[in-house]
């Protein structure tokens, strides 16, 4: 819809207006998708300056700038005290407020996010909603998919999101929500039904400074101005103070017994998790297909949601257990071997060590768990010490490249190792080439073995310095193993 610069001005306390009240139809902070009647949002970032680019946006067609200092040019501008505050406010009010004609349910936590907003999705669809999603993998609107850059896309990019689901006929949508989203105010004007906490463990602590800074930017999503209903999953410390202290409705889900919903029981096979929770009147067996007991979590924190929306439990648990296995999430690579290889996207110690958990609860004590992983560049310089520790839990390790960006590959290699110096029977590899580092690892697994290949999961590509290289962990394992099983083919003849 269209709005005059005035009627946006008067969203946001303590604005202005300098130049003529034009018509705004739209609304950006990226200069190169300026478009006519588009307002262009000059923010400040930790590597640009949006204000150097607020020429450009006008040559594209910019009916106005938003800046938070006035800037000497004559052209329509909206003065603001923060700009990043007022984007998502304006988004909405411009896409004529699309959360609160869908039932929206954002997800948030450092693990399962994706996992539990898939398998919630499948819920929904089997009761015969018509669904969105938007999240690490992928935006989806209808049927349309569209890869994601973002887990949480900026606030002009959600709330577009947001109305073309309304336009299109979808009644309910999940989002993955990050703490980059929260704190960057990508989420701002969003209502949310529902929002889910899953866990939280140290991430992005180069970009928040501190845990408790991480969790705060989290549990902002709890609050009463932005959510109706709070489910949280209380099995660590982080969700056991969410829950304690929030200000909305709220049930508790996962294993603790002072869980609302009680997950009572949980086994995993090579098809996928069985639990059985209790509680509520829900009281149900319920089978996901990702394997591991974390997913048991992501799986009960589905079903709740779905029935908080009206889903009968037996159609929500059905949904649940028809959603195919996600992209890059315990995804198995298959070509006739007797061992497991698989493609996990697990980057933070607690979740490579509970795949490491889990690969050997499935393979037993006579196979071995064979690791490749690495740690991405610019992120969580702090972590990778406690990250190597935690491969090193693997009988054998290939160290590699995990999208390095501007660093150095053997750097972040060296600070993964530091935290295995103690380690007496670590039995860890370096191989800079994670094609090779995959083959090697392939080439090392025997019968009744076990491969995990994490940090990547979905992901088809990455960077390394100036050159982006294409690899998919997935491809490279099958021909990696069609490669070992042309070899052994060929020797036994």
């Amino acid at each position: 819809m269209t709005m005059r610069l005035s009627e946006l001005s008067a969203l946001i306390p303590d604005s202005r207006i300098v130049g003529s009240d034009v018509e705004v139809r739209d609304i950006t902070l990226d200069s190169k998708s300026v478009e006519e009647g588009y307002l262009f949002c000059a923010t400040r970032g930790a590597r640009f300056d949006g204000n150097s680019f607020i020429a450009e946006a006008i040559s594209r067609g910019a009916s106005a700038v938003m800046v938070s200092d006035e800037a000497a040019m004559p052209f329509p501008q909206l003065i603001v005290p923060s700009v990043r505050h007022g984007v998502g406010r304006l988004a909405n009010a411009l896409c004529d407020s699309p959360s609160k004609k869908l039932n929206l349910v954002g997800i948030t936590g450092t693990n399962g996010k994706t996992t539990t907003s898939y398998l919630l999705d499948g819920a929904l669809r089997q009761a015969g909603h018509k669904t969105g999603l938007i999240g690490t993998i992928e935006a989806r609107v209808g049927e349309a998919h569209r890869p994601s850059i973002y887990t949480t896309p900026e606030a002009p990019e959600l709330h577009r999101f947001l109305a073309e689901m309304v336009k299109l006929g979808v009644d309910s949508a999940v989002m993955e929500v990050s703490s980059h989203g929260i704190e960057q105010h990508r989420i701002d004007g969003a209502d949310f039904k529902i929002a889910i906490f899953t866990n939280l463990a140290p991430e992005h602590l180069d970009y928040h400074g501190t845990i408790e800074q991480y969790y705060y930017a989290k549990s902002l999503l709890f609050d009463p101005k932005r959510c109706e209903l709070a489910l949280i999953c209380i099995d660590d410390e982080w969700g056991m103070r969410l829950a304690h202290y929030s200000t909305v409705p709220t049930l508790t889900f996962g294993f603790s017994p002072s869980a609302d919903l009680v997950i009572s029981s949980c086994s995993s096979s090579v098809e996928g998790t069985k639990l059985t929770v209790k509680g509520l009147g829900l009281d149900r067996e319920i089978f996901v297909r990702v394997v591991g007991s974390c997913n048991a979590q992501n799986a009960a924190g589905a079903y709740l949601a779905a029935t908080r929306l009206g889903v009968d439990p037996e159609v929500a648990a059905k949904g649940i257990a028809e959603t195919p296995g996600v992209e890059g999430r315990f995804q198995q690579v298959h070509k006739d071997q007797d061992f497991l290889v698989v493609v996990d996207y697990a980057h933070t110690p607690d979740s490579i060590r509970a795949l490491i958990g889990t690969a050997r609860d499935l393979i037993g004590p006579d196979g071995k768990v064979i690791l490749v992983a690495g740690a991405r560049g610019r992120r969580d310089r702090l972590k990778r010490p406690e990250l190597g520790r935690a491969a090193a839990t693997a009988d054998l390790v290939f160290l590699t490249t995990d999208n390095p960006g501007d660093e150095n590959p053997q750097d972040i290699i060296t600070q993964l190792l530091a935290g295995t110096v103690d380690i007496a029977s670590r039995n860890i590899e370096v191989e800079l080439d994670r094609r090779l580092a995959i083959e090697k690892a392939i080439s090392a697994a025997r019968s009744g073995d076990a491969v995990l290949i994490v940090g990547r999961g979905h992901e088809t590509s990455f960077r390394v310095g100036d050159h982006r290289l294409e690899l998919d962990d997935r491809e490279a394992a099958k021909f990696a193993l069609e490669k070992v099983l042309a070899a052994s083919s060929g020797q036994s003849s």
